[in-house]
């Protein structure tokens, strides 16, 4: 087997540990496409194209800002791939920035800067250092002025991390209230109907507050909503909604309706049921932001399907996008797609072997039991694992593409049709595994388990599949 090159290396750090073990040959196919995939979208490289500096004149495709005119230029923002995005724009514009603050899940060796500050913040759940964080990034916001410009870098996980409750709401009471949202099966949108309504600084508010100073407000924006197209021009300005910096499209109505359908408007915490059952339209966030504040949004998840298919083309092999809105319980979702994959050998549909299948979108599982620990990237590998078990050449990587699937310091998995009978001999169940949510031990133990660390991006969940050509276990 040819060896996989440096630049693979330092996106999977455990690249050779994956390829020493199940089928090799299949498993080197789909490491290539991920690490392809992960160069392509990391927001360092696409920020440092997306932006233009000439010393005077900052550009981003047809629009242009003179920064003489500028008495300041700060950078605020918030989100799991902020880190790579915060080092893009410093590298840019070096000393021409004034200072800032960004909120990120992780700091990672490399991620040392020196105009802007990097603070961690918490995620899923907020903490005491994301919300002191944010009361800086708002102190900020408040002794700007007319001639300032704020640049805002936003990314998955912002939400949370970047978490402030208003006045009279506690950060205990807001931590209370995402546990007992996440663990009702709220989708995202109805969680952030309710958060965003309890936030001074989520659903639009931070760059109300910057518009409100009379500053100028440049958003870079790397979307982690599913159902979008595929973008096409990131250095066009794009409309957009939601974030601390875009237009809210939810309503206090809407979050009283999600209390409602889930039964937590009697458990909720009293300031937060207080908070939005009282009818003030000053608690309202904003529904529409004035010319300027702009917003460009430079990555979707589409995206990363689109990436994937390059990718393989460029190994000369067929793709086939099966979807980008790929949702549901995870390892259904994942025997779901090994169904299809068989389908690709029985009856060549929806291609021909050797090929490529794509899979996007944000499945969904639960993690709980004393000592289970996973994510939903990682039971949707073993899903998929389970129903070509025994069946050669049949392979699957599994990742979320920010580099932490669920609570874990785990990418996502990769698994083939000799993961279940290597993890039987090792002494595990799959099946148990699963339903006990405990795919991190299965995929560590067989050294199954992808690490990449921070990506540089964050576009939910990729799933490719490789059913190569037709032969035995050797």
């Amino acid at each position: 087997m040819e060896q996989v090159g440096s630049a693979a290396k330092a996106r999977i750090k455990n690249m050779d540990k994956l390829l020493s073990t199940g089928d090799g040959e299949n498993r080197k196919v789909l490491l290539e496409i991920v690490t392809e995939v992960l160069e392509h979208l990391d927001s360092h490289r696409v920020i440092g194209d997306l932006l233009r500096w000439d010393g005077r004149h900052l550009s981003i495709g047809e629009v242009r800002w003179d920064l003489q005119r500028r008495r300041r230029v700060f950078v605020v923002g918030a989100g799991k791939a902020a880190n790579a995005m915060a080092r893009a724009v410093e590298e840019k514009l070096g000393d021409r920035i004034d200072g800032g603050i960004v909120i990120v899940k992780t700091i990672e060796p490399g991620d040392r800067l020196e105009r802007i500050e990097l603070a961690e913040g918490g995620h899923p759940l907020p903490n005491e250092r994301g919300l002191e964080a944010s009361r800086r990034i708002l102190r900020l916001v408040d002794e700007a002025g007319p001639d300032d410009l704020f640049l805002g870098l936003i990314s998955g996980g912002s939400s949370a991390l970047m978490s402030c409750p208003v006045p009279g709401i506690s950060l205990d009471d807001e931590i209370r209230a995402t546990e007992m949202l996440l663990k009702s099966g709220a989708r995202i949108l109805e969680i952030n109907a309710v958060r965003r309504h309890i936030s001074a600084t989520n659903g639009g508010r931070l760059a109300q507050r910057v518009e409100a100073r009379g500053a100028e407000m440049i958003n870079l924006i790397l979307s982690d909503s599913v159902g979008a197209r595929p973008t096409t021009d990131p250095a066009k300005p794009a409309a957009f909604f939601g974030t601390p910096v875009a237009p809210d499209g939810t309503t206090l109505e809407n979050a009283r309706e999600v209390l409602k359908k889930y039964g937590l408007t009697d458990r909720i915490p009293q300031a937060i049921r207080d908070y939005i059952e009282t009818e003030n339209p000053a608690r309202e966030t904003p529904k529409t932001l004035g010319p300027t504040i702009h917003h460009f949004v430079f990555e979707r998840p589409a995206d990363a399907c689109e990436a994937a298919y390059v990718a393989a083309e460029k190994l000369g092999l067929p793709a086939v996008i099966l979807t980008t809105v790929l949702e549901g319980e995870s390892a259904k979702a994942g025997g779901f797609l090994a169904c299809v994959a068989r389908e690709v050998r029985l009856n060549g549909r929806p291609a021909s072997a050797p090929c490529v299948l794509i899979a996007g979108g944000e499945t969904t599982t639960r993690v709980d039991g004393r000592g289970s620990e996973g994510g939903p990237s990682q039971e949707l590998a073993l899903g998929f694992a389970l129903e070509v078990a025994d069946r050669p050449g049949f392979c699957i990587a599994a990742i979320d593409m920010d580099g932490t699937d669920g609570p874990t310091a785990l990418a996502g998995g990769l698994a083939d049709d000799r993961t279940v009978s290597r993890a039987r001999a090792l002494g595990f169940n799959v099946y148990e595994s699963l339903a006990g949510h405990d795919s991190s031990a299965v995929l560590r133990a067989l050294g199954d388990e992808i690490v990449t660390g921070n990506t540089g991006t964050n576009l939910c969940d990729l799933n490719l599949i490789y059913v190569g050509p037709e032969r035995t276990t050797g």
